[in-house]
């Protein structure tokens, strides 16, 4: 199908209906949708070499992944994240461009795609609390949206995120009702953002409640298999070891499991657990009888909400900065049971 046939479907002139796949502001937004649902009822794909003379624009969006070490790259959670953006910016007639950059360098990343003007807007991925990205990128000119968020600066910009922090403190307050004491906390790199949030949640409801963080029980890495199994491990084989841990990924927590295994204790039996889950398309926890108890946000649908709050920033002149804070929502699993003293511990056969 072409522009012409589609503007006669919709019985709209074939201006209004490219504008109104281009995003033009003059194009209400009851006719924009109407164009995009018809466009997408069959599979239209406009031009995007003439829409970018047309509009002047290039039409695509940049995605720069930051990456601090080799697992990095495969993470799960960027390519859900990128999965839901795409959608957006398919059905508005954006393309992607994903580049990957050391973090050392990843300024210089920046200043060569808005030197060649390659990318209309891009989303910035793991933010750290004093992120210097916020500064490059207004300096720039470049419209951006943050997956998260930078808590120590004063500039204003635009992001989305998860309340990570009341997240963590639901769930840590859920295993203290549970008569929990000894709670571990095995969390993401806390120089990024969203585990620090994490861990400050954690640490709230432990002192709401009267408890003191053992530092032994407190681990922060990379989020992998390999730092849930070898951080459960070290915890479980003290003398005192928690009865439960709090877990940053479901990745990691695949880990924990392995190490509750490994020690012959029985997950939420003799050892209670909550991650976080992201809704990863290769790592169900959504059974009638979830194996995880877990505080669930979908990341693939917090891409989808990040790419259109930019294609909306890209639209408005005045760039007025927008914010979206996303709940997660705590549900309950088999991971998780009042706590058993020691005497109650069962051992595996």
């Amino acid at each position: 199908m072409n522009l012409k046939e589609l503007a006669a479907l919709l019985d709209l002139s074939q201006t209004t209906v490219s504008r109104a796949l281009n995003g033009y502001p003059e194009v209400s937004k009851t006719t924009r949708m109407r164009v995009l649902q018809m466009a997408r009822k069959y599979n239209y794909q406009p031009n995007a070499r003439a829409s970018s003379l047309a509009t002047g624009r290039a039409m695509t969006i940049g995605h720069i992944i930051p990456v601090h070490s080799s697992n990095d790259v495969g993470n799960p959670i960027f390519g859900e994240f990128i999965t839901g953006a795409s959608q957006t910016y398919s059905a508005n007639g954006y393309e992607l461009l994903l580049s990957i950059a050391d973090h050392l360098n990843e300024a210089d990343t920046y200043r060569n795609i808005a030197a060649r003007g390659t990318v209309d807007g891009v989303i910035v991925h793991s933010p750290r609390r004093d992120d210097p990205r916020v500064q490059l990128l207004q300096e720039l000119d470049i419209p951006f949206v943050i997956h998260g968020r930078v808590p120590d600066t004063t500039l204003e910009y635009s992001w989305i995120d998860t309340n990570n922090r009341r997240a963590f403190r639901q769930a840590t307050k859920l295993l203290i009702d549970l008569g929990h004491r000894q709670i571990a906390l095995i969390n993401g790199l806390e120089t990024l953002t969203f585990a620090w949030l994490r861990r400050q949640g954690f640490e709230e409801a432990m002192r709401d409640a009267g408890l003191t963080v053992n530092p032994e029980c407190l681990s922060s890495d990379e989020l992998t298999e390999t730092h849930g199994y070898h951080s459960a491990s070290s915890m479980l084989a003290q003398g005192n070891h928690p009865t439960a841990f709090l877990v940053s990924s479901y990745v990691v927590a695949l880990g924990v499991r392995r190490a509750i295994a490994h020690a012959g204790l029985r997950l939420g039996e003799d050892i209670s657990v909550i991650i976080h889950d992201d809704e990863l398309s290769f790592f169900q926890n959504n059974d009638p009888e979830p194996q995880f108890t877990a505080t669930r946000s979908s990341v693939r649908q917090a891409g989808v909400q990040a790419a259109q709050m930019l294609l909306d920033i890209i639209d408005d002149h005045d760039r007025t900065p927008r914010t979206k804070l996303l709940e997660a929502q705590l549900t309950i699993g088999v991971s998780t049971g009042p706590v058993r003293t020691s005497g109650q511990l069962t051992t595996q056969r």
